[in-house]
C-alpha cells in the first residue's frame, strides 16, 4: 500500500494511494463520448504534411494525430471565471492546484416545481434541479469536516452518461441559485459535477449558479470583480458506484492551457483520518 499523511485546519488524514477513483471520461476518437450544446462529436484525423500522413496504419512511420474540440462541450473538462468574462482568464494561471480534501455527495434531482426566486432566466417548473435542501441533506454527515472540494454524483448513475448527447434546451438537471449560495457559504474552491453544466442549457444567457460559484455580478463581465475568481469548476465527470459517498483527496489534473477551459482528469483517493 503506498501511503501518505496531511493535516488540514487542525486534523491529519492518511491518503491511500493505491486506490485512485478516476473520475474523467475518456474522450474516445472515433467511439462514445459525452457532448453537449454542439452539433458534432470531437474528432481526430491524421497529420498531413506534404506526402507524409500521420498514421501507422496508413504506412507512416509514427502516428501524429489532429484532434478537433470544444473542451466545454466534449467530454470532463476544468473551467475558470473566464468562461464568462471579456479578459478570457486562463486557466492555466490558476492550476496546478495543490490536493485538496475533497466531500463526495450523491444527490437525486427534484422537479424545480413553482415556488417563487427558486430559479432565474429560462426555466420550466418541470425542469429537474439540484436543490440547496438536497445538497445539504447529502451533506450533514459531514458538515463538521474541513472539505475545500465538492463532487456531486446525480442519480439515476447508470454508465450511459460516460457516452450520453446532450441536447435540448433543457437536458439535464441544473443548479438552482439557492443550491449554489449553499456551496459558496461551504468555502468550495473545486467543484466537480457529473452534469454537462451547472445552470440550464438555455437559462436566457443567465448563467446564474455560474455567476453565483465565481461571486460575480449579473451582467458583469470583469473578472477582477469576481469575489472567488480562483475558484475551479469540472463538469461532465463521471463518479462510479464503486465510491461510496464520503471524504476523499481530489487531485485534479489539468493541462496548461491558455484558454477558460480544458480536459482534466480529478482523480479521488479513499483517505482516513488520524486520530492523535
Amino acid at each position: 500500500m503506498l501511503e501518505l499523511e496531511f493535516t488540514t485546519r487542525g486534523r491529519s488524514w492518511q491518503v491511500d494511494l493505491s486506490l485512485p477513483v478516476d473520475l474523467a471520461i475518456p474522450l474516445q476518437f472515433p467511439g462514445p463520448q459525452p457532448r453537449f450544446f454542439a452539433a458534432g462529436p470531437a474528432l481526430a484525423e491524421p497529420l498531413r504534411a506534404g506526402s507524409y500522413t500521420g498514421e501507422v496504419a496508413s504506412g507512416a512511420s509514427c502516428n501524429c494525430g489532429v484532434y478537433t474540440l470544444a473542451p466545454h462541450c466534449h467530454g470532463t473538462h476544468t473551467e475558470c471565471v473566464g468562461h464568462l468574462t471579456d479578459d478570457v482568464t486562463q486557466v492555466s494561471n490558476l492550476t496546478p492546484v495543490a490536493p485538496s480534501l475533497a466531500l463526495l455527495v450523491t444527490v437525486r434531482p427534484e422537479p424545480l416545481g413553482a415556488p417563487a426566486g427558486v430559479a432565474t432566466g429560462r426555466h420550466d417548473v418541470a425542469d429537474l434541479v439540484l436543490s440547496r435542501a438536497s445538497l445539504e441533506a447529502a451533506a450533514e454527515r459531514w458538515t463538521s469536516d474541513p472539505w475545500t472540494a465538492l463532487v456531486v454524483r446525480t442519480l439515476p448513475n447508470d454508465p450511459s452518461k460516460r457516452g450520453r448527447a446532450y441536447d435540448g434546451d433543457c437536458p439535464a438537471p441544473y443548479f438552482t441559485p439557492d443550491a449554489m449560495r449553499w456551496v459558496v457559504s461551504r468555502d468550495v474552491a473545486s467543484l466537480v459535477v457529473d452534469l454537462p453544466s451547472l445552470d440550464r442549457a438555455d437559462d436566457g444567457g443567465t448563467l446564474a449558479a455560474h455567476r453565483v460559484f465565481w461571486g460575480l455580478p449579473a451582467g458583469v463581465c470583469d473578472a477582477r470583480k469576481a469575489e472567488r475568481g480562483r475558484a475551479l469548476v469540472t463538469e461532465l465527470a463521471y463518479v462510479p458506484e464503486s465510491a461510496p459517498d464520503g471524504l476523499f483527496l481530489l487531485e485534479l489534473h489539468v493541462p496548461a492551457f491558455g484558454a477558460d477551459a480544458a480536459p482534466s482528469r480529478p482523480v479521488l483517493y479513499p483517505v482516513t483520518e488520524v486520530t492523535p
